[in-house]
């Protein structure tokens, strides 16, 4: 009726909306009064505020924030407890393993110190770095690191604080692979922290993951391994000691608990009391076990179970942590394309029962918000993470609570400093009126963290700060080849290829966080200079190779304007010209670059697009035959005619202005089974099948099958054959042989999935195109994961990623065999995982092998003489 007398919309009453009591609260029926009126406020307000132009708008920091109702959740029907009048130091343990650990891997504020973890850099051990003020700036006071300290060690990767004491959780370090924990104590009267003790299981083993997360209220600390025996999981108990040593207490493990069920993923401690999170278990709704202290024997008992009445498979409940004397916040990320929630339960301290009574669920909700990653505790203000909020920016909700009217107010607050993929709020800390929340996704991993006070007066949240650590990286090389001796070529591994020169990211226009992917090559025809052609995450490098002892850095393309940085960026050349992609990267299009543009240049230049091609836009590869002057676009996600993700066929016959030729896919490969192709390679086929003996055949890696096609006629391609293998994890790429009688491919899946114990090159016979047999998987020498393939005369040049780059002698193509290598990643092991090489060009006359590293940089490579064809 008040919307009506306004002259605005009727409002409907979405129930769905509404933060609604647990079954079997008390005042449930006054509860749903408050909310409805609390409800029809906020969307009176807000229609109101439409009407005048402004909508419900999201308040941003860095200006004047009003408490607005107009821009806040449906805080309807919430019954809650009284909230404690002081705060302690509240911290998010991880909330789902693995995921960025870069700096603000963990969070934690008390008083007035905040502390920021960087776990994972792989030139530099982990750090918890401390920041206090200095005059009125927050600025870096400190860096903690272990006393065993060891690049890559994996330190800061959980965090608790409680008075005096700090636990740090290192849970995958290169000193300890099944995890450790350091506790460090503050001197009360310098006020600095030193390591008191450093904690590990009596029965931890390689992979447990001990110190995942990790709690602690200064006399205990309970430390999760949530994938100790084949993730079913577990949680350790400590004891302080009067002296102040730590010793092994107990091992905590519900009768109750499965293979699989990540019991020990998240941890809380307050007092007598602890709850340890399953998030996988009863198919991943997930659980939360409560302990308690037995005073008298010291004995940590099982009390009760928790889980909240609206769970489904999948939500992982328990996956953050908040607890408090009498009550407690469990959140669920729900990964599955929910905004997420945070379910509230109270103690009983008569029958010390717990019982669910709210559960919190933003008013704005929509898919992949994860709305309760974090949750912290300022004062009377309840701060909870949404990361996936604003295409994963990440947005912040604070919801004011007063004993006497309850929830009085809520508001969205969005970080100046986030953007797209920033993940702002992914960890989340509060104490009082300070709070800290990463941006763990901003700078391509590196990460941020955001400082943020509230006014005392007007109770406004806002961010006045925002911390970062300095970049880690290697130092360039050149001025001297350095030649493979003994199995090293300075820091890196390697048999019979030497380092030529070396160049770090750093140095080819990446700032912080920025990582290399895909490269190419190209030789000027007028002067015979070679030139790398590098792809960054938010651009393209160009380097003169004509002195390969001392390469030149001569420019950068920037990423398309209003495009998204991507992790993959993919370039092919054509007629002086090259052709550059990217993948997930929003309305990119296919950069055109004149490379002409390169000659004469000493010094790095900033260049602009030649032109764009844009009847495509988000599109993860280019192939190129130079010989008829094609381009094919593929695994297309956007833009006008994806074609199925597969072959999006243009002719550059005007090498500045592609036109669009047609599509090609076969539905019948394909995870979607659209025919999406994720590499390929076309060529005119001079093999022994004469048959198709001189038509443009393109062999595409296809997802889940090896593709065959005629694209000779661009009006109607043609499917000749589809050939599969086993164990197919990722059909990702391939090449063929110089006198087009095999071809080669890779798998990026398989090795990670366990289907293939070390890394497989598959021998394609391709004698008759309309059936190629799978002749030989070729087993390397290490697991990790294959990557971009080429072949040159007799020789295979495969980026194997931590591998680096290997050498295969395929002079009998059915039985490779190893014969060079040089591992570009100095550190770690060679495990299936996403780092160090990428890709490599070894087509140069000169002999020069250039080599991508994603974290590292260019390598500019060469054979030994007795390799050489």
């Amino acid at each position: 009726d008040i919307s009506r007398a306004a002259g605005l919309p009727a409002i409907t009453f979405p129930a769905s909306r509404f933060l609604l009591p647990a079954p079997g609260s008390q005042p449930v029926a006054q509860s749903i009064i408050r909310g409805v009126r609390l409800y029809l406020k906020i969307r009176l307000l807000a229609a109101i505020d439409g009407a005048r132009g402004g909508g419900c708008r999201t308040v941003p920091t860095g200006g004047s924030m009003k408490s607005s109702i107009a821009s806040s959740l449906g805080l309807s029907a919430l019954v809650f407890l009284t909230l404690p009048l002081s705060a302690q130091t509240y911290l998010t343990s991880p909330a789902e393993p693995p995921q960025l650990a870069g700096f603000g891997a963990s969070v934690a504020v008390a008083g007035e110190e905040i502390f920021v973890g960087e776990s994972q850099n792989s030139y530099k051990p982990g750090v918890v770095y401390v920041y206090r003020t200095h005059g009125g700036e927050w600025g870096e006071h400190a860096q903690l690191t272990a006393a065993d300290a060891v690049n890559g060690d994996g330190f800061g990767r959980s965090m608790a604080i409680s008075g005096n004491v700090m636990i740090v959780g290192a849970s995958t370090p290169a000193n300890n692979p099944g995890g450790v924990v350091y506790v460090f104590e503050k001197n009360e009267e310098s006020g600095e922290w030193h390591q008191a003790a450093r904690l590990t299981g009596s029965d931890v083993e390689d992979g447990d993951g001990f110190g995942v997360a990790v709690a602690t209220n200064g006399d205990f600390a309970i430390i999760g391994a949530y994938s100790q025996d084949s993730l079913t999981g577990a949680a350790y108990v400590f004891a302080r000691a009067a002296n102040g040593s730590w010793t092994e207490r107990a091992k905590l493990l519900p009768e109750d608990i499965a293979t699989g069920d990540r019991f020990g993923v998240t941890v809380a401690m307050k007092g007598g009391h602890a709850m340890i999170a399953a998030t996988r278990q009863d198919s991943a709704r997930g659980s939360v076990y409560v302990f308690g202290l037995d005073e008298e024997s010291g004995a940590w008992q099982e009390q009760s179970k928790l889980s909240a009445a609206d769970l489904e498979p999948d939500d992982r409940f328990g996956s953050t942590i908040l607890l408090e004397d009498g009550f407690a916040l469990l959140g669920s990320g729900r990964p599955n394309n929910r905004a997420g929630s945070v379910h509230s339960f109270e103690l009983d301290g008569e029958s010390g029962e717990w019982t669910e009574s709210t559960t919190l669920v933003p008013f704005d909700a929509s898919g992949n918000l994860r709305f309760g990653t974090s949750v912290a505790l300022g004062g009377f203000d309840v701060l909870v993470g949404a990361p996936g909020a604003s295409g994963r920016a990440g947005t912040l909700y604070i919801m004011t609570w007063d004993p006497e009217a309850g929830y009085t107010s809520a508001v969205k607050l969005t970080s100046p400093s986030a953007s797209r993929g920033d993940f702002f709020a992914g960890q989340l800390a509060a104490d009082g009126d300070l709070a800290v929340a990463a941006l763990n996704g901003a700078d391509f991993g590196a990460g941020k963290a955001a400082v943020l006070e509230r006014n005392s007066t007007t109770g406004i949240w806002e961010e006045v700060a925002v911390l970062i650590s300095e970049s880690e990286g290697l130092d360039p090389v050149a001025g001297g080849r350095i030649d493979c001796e003994d199995g090293t070529a300075s820091m890196f591994e390697c048999s019979d290829v030497d380092l030529v020169s070396f160049i770090p990211v750093s140095e080819l226009g990446g700032g912080r966080g920025v990582f290399l992917n895909d490269l190419w090559g190209w030789t000027d025809p007028d002067t015979g200079k070679e030139y790398a052609i590098v792809g960054r995450a938010d651009g393209t490098a160009f380097v003169d190779l004509s002195d390969p002892l001392n390469p030149v850095y001569i420019g950068n393309l920037p990423k398309t304007e209003g495009a998204n940085a991507s992790a993959w960026r993919d370039m092919k050349v054509y007629a002086n010209h090259a052709y550059i992609t990217a993948d997930r990267a929003g309305d990119h299009g296919i950069q055109v670059f004149d490379l002409t543009q390169l000659r004469g240049l000493t010094s790095p230049v900033t260049f602009e697009e030649t032109a764009n091609y844009d009847l495509v836009a988000s599109v993860h590869n280019i192939v190129i035959n130079e010989e008829t002057g094609y381009a094919y676009a593929v695994g297309v996600r956007s833009g006008g005619e994806t074609c199925g993700g597969g072959l999006h066929m243009i002719s550059l016959e005007n090498p500045s202005a592609p036109t669009f030729a047609g599509c090609f896919s076969d539905p019948q490969t394909g995870r979607a089974s659209t025919g999406y192709s994720h590499d390929a390679q076309c060529l005119i086929y001079r093999g022994p099948d004469s048959e198709h003996s001189g038509r443009e055949i393109c062999f595409g890696a296809n997802e889940t099958a090896l593709s065959v096609a005629d694209v000779t006629d661009k009006d109607n391609p043609v499917a000749l054959a589809r050939a599969t293998y086993p164990n197919v994890g990722y059909t990702h790429q391939g090449w063929i042989s110089e006198d087009h009688r095999y071809f080669f491919s890779n798998d990026e899946l398989d090795e990670l999935q366990g289907n293939a114990e070390s890394t497989r090159t598959l021998v394609w016979d391709i004698e008759d195109l309309d059936d190629p047999i799978l002749v030989r998987e070729f087993w390397g020498e290490t697991p990790a994961i294959d990557h971009n393939l080429y072949v040159k005369g007799d020789l295979l040049y495969e980026s194997n990623y931590k591998a680096g780059l290997r050498i295969l002698d395929i002079s009998d193509p059915e039985n490779p065999r190893e014969v060079a290598y040089f591992d570009t990643r100095p550190v770690g092991d060679n495990s299936p995982g996403f780092s160090g090489s990428w890709s490599n060009y070894p087509f140069f006359e000169s002999g020069m092998i250039i080599v991508s590293s994603m974290s590292e940089g260019l390598f500019i490579l060469q054979k030994s003489p007795e390799l050489v064809p």
